[in-house]
């Protein structure tokens, strides 16, 4: 059974009766803001996709590795992972993951027929950690918004290759974490790899592109797995400029940094503490958690109601807003206050 994400416009829509075209969609963790499409040759459209070597090494640049591999989003390896790590290791059955978090790891690692086990917000102590054994980390999480840093990491990766366990960073959303503290450049032999999106900073997640960071080992095994042609020529070059345009990176890492504190404020504004816990998040989204568990469940139908589309989590007790833009803020202010208005 398909897991329920944001996104899905074009269904809230039909169910709220209000066009697509009417609604602000701040239901992912997309960038609002585009990188610009440069001009795509014609032969890029006309020939198959082979390994663009440019590319790979902008990735390299960016991600500050010596190994990866392109892939047509983290989803594609997110799937596969269990099933090739038992053939690896054919006595690995227990994983563990955030009770909160991007709910497909969880799916995956289910339907391969391992134990599941969930933390919450701490990782789970390191002496109780089974042999040969799986752990993942979302980094900093979705929708939670919790970030480890590398010297937790560090003891968890030394712990997973004792008992031969396999470590798995989900860094979908750290462009946006302020320094460079991704792990990519700490992986050395095949207990760990480290997933990296590009379309959620880049706001172009529909090139569907992302990367996998491991050793030999593992960029050869999904190689093989995946097969050839895995992605498109021009999202293959789309790619390549953008992980080499760095003054537009820092641009967008500003502009972000912006949009995420005035639409905080906004949101702290509009649902005061006589409702709202906390917020928590990144700057690419915000997430919202109220003392009364039915709150969010209530808010999130008032606002679709005023075409404003926002992520209400599975648990149906928090509201998660992407950033929007500028020019859109407004609106939301106004939608959210009114919700709050009707909510009391």
């Amino acid at each position: 059974m398909a897991l329920l994400h944001g996104g899905q416009l074009q269904q809230v829509a039909k169910q709220y009766n209000i066009p697509p075209s009417d609604w602000i969609d701040v239901s992912t963790g997309i960038a609002p803001i585009s990188y610009p499409i440069p001009i795509i040759p014609l032969s890029v459209w006309q020939q198959l996709p082979q390994q663009n070597p440019d590319l790979i090494a902008a990735a390299q640049q960016y991600y500050q590795c010596s190994q990866l591999m392109i892939t047509n989003g983290s989803q594609a390896i997110i799937k596969a992972l269990p099933a090739l790590y038992r053939q690896k290791n054919a006595e690995s059955q227990d994983v563990y993951l955030p009770e909160r978090g991007y709910k497909e790891h969880a799916h995956a690692w289910k339907n391969a027929g391992y134990n599941l086990h969930f933390y919450q917000e701490f990782l789970p102590e390191m002496s109780e950690i089974l042999p040969n054994s799986v752990l993942v980390i979302i980094n900093p999480n979705n929708p939670t918004g919790q970030f480890f840093n590398g010297q937790v990491i560090a003891q968890y990766q030394e712990r997973l290759k004792l008992v031969n366990g396999l470590l798995v960073l989900d860094e979908a959303f750290i462009d946006v974490v302020p320094g460079n503290q991704s792990y990519c450049n700490q992986l050395e032999n095949s207990h760990s790899l480290v997933l990296r999106s590009f379309g959620k900073f880049f706001g172009l997640a529909g090139v569907r592109i992302g990367f996998l960071v491991a050793n030999r080992y593992w960029c050869g095994a999904f190689k093989e797995l995946l097969g050839p042609w895995q992605i498109n020529g021009p999202a293959q070059l789309i790619a390549q400029h953008a992980l080499q345009d760095t003054s537009w990176q820092t641009r967008q890492k500003d502009t972000l940094t912006r949009l995420r504190i005035a639409q905080e404020h906004m949101l702290r504004q509009a649902f005061p503490q006589i409702i709202l816990r906390e917020i928590n998040g990144c700057n690419l989204f915000l997430t919202l958690s109220f003392h009364q568990q039915d709150t969010a469940k209530k808010l999130y139908h008032l606002l679709c109601q005023q075409g404003v589309y926002c992520r209400l989590a599975d648990e149906q007790d928090t509201l998660r807003f992407g950033i929007t833009t500028e020019e859109l803020l407004e609106r939301l202010t106004l939608a959210c206050r009114q919700a709050y208005q009707q909510l009391t």
